[in-house]
């Protein structure tokens, strides 16, 4: 299927990297940069995927496939767009991955894993591409959640790292405000990406999201989160938040904290006596992906 730029955008013409790209949100934020006309680099660890994803643009797209938590190779990437595509003038920090499960009987490697990149992984996109943003006066979106508020039992890996990105973020902002690049930050909720397809499975997570009030329940497509990221990218706006609910969660966040503990001390203990709570590993495919190419790496 291709995807046609329909739509006149302060984007066109412009060159926007999105990390994680070979899937989920971060392909559907391809997709919604190119319809609006920006030239696009994808990165992330899956090649094939991301060839498959960039000949679906209806622009000029480039792939490559690098672990954002390597710093040199993301340095040799950072310098290989902006030789053949330009200085970029939209990053989006998408690349991410989660685990599940009780942190005491986690896998330490992997709880690692999952802080190194999205929080790691987030700030070394930025060092290395934030010469380009300098030069363009640009825009660097961080893709963070609900988990930024920290509230979510059985997902300490994912919350420290989403509460990290959110911090990292934050002081970005003000420190480079003056010389004109924008940072943004996007709270998102429940988007429909295989890595949330495969939470489904895990009975730990199912739990979780099922005990949620049921708007927060809700699975959003990846293709309307996208287009409301990139519009925040087009206001260079400093948040969004999909739903647009989060906004008040915002408001009582530090309120969350003891009531969640409080509706988790008496839910786990019930659940823990039906069920085995038992950790995840990486989820999904692209968790799969990064898992192999670690492996590789490691041989």
């Amino acid at each position: 299927m291709e995807y046609t730029v329909t739509v006149t955008s302060p984007l066109r013409g412009r060159v926007a990297v999105v990390t994680g790209a070979a899937r989920g949100l971060g392909a559907a934020l391809t997709r919604e940069l190119a319809l609006r006309g920006a030239r696009v680099a994808l990165i992330g660890r899956e090649e094939a995927t991301l060839a498959d994803v960039a000949q679906q643009l209806d622009t000029e797209a480039r792939c490559w496939e690098v672990d954002v938590t390597d710093d040199a190779g993301m340095r040799r990437v950072a310098q290989e767009v902006r030789a053949v595509m330009g200085a970029p003038s939209v990053i989006v920090a998408n690349a991410g991955v989660a685990e599940g499960g009780p942190f005491l009987t986690s896998d330490p490697a992997t709880w690692r894993r999952v802080i190194e990149v999205n929080l790691i992984g987030s700030a070394v996109t930025a060092r290395v591409f934030l010469p380009g943003l300098l030069e363009t006066r640009g825009f660097f979106l961080q893709i963070a959640s609900l988990a930024s508020f920290g509230t979510s039992p059985m997902m300490s890996a994912y919350c420290a790292s989403k509460a990290g990105v959110e911090a990292f973020a934050h002081s970005l902002r003000a420190e480079l405000a003056h010389q004109g690049v924008g940072v943004g930050i996007s709270y998102i909720n429940w988007t429909d990406t295989d890595m949330i397809r495969d939470s489904d499975v895990h009975a730990v997570l199912r739990e979780l999201r099922g005990h949620m009030p049921p708007p927060a329940r809700k699975v959003r497509p990846a293709p309307e989160v996208a287009a409301r990221l990139v519009t925040q990218i087009e206001r260079r706006s400093a948040a969004v938040y999909v739903p647009s609910w989060l906004r008040a969660v915002q408001v009582v966040r530090a309120a969350l904290p003891p009531l969640v503990t409080r509706i988790s001390a008496r839910e786990l203990a019930r659940l823990s006596r039906d069920t085995e709570f038992a950790p995840t590993g990486l989820l999904g495919p692209g968790g799969l992906a990064d898992s192999d190419a670690a492996g590789r790496t490691d041989v």
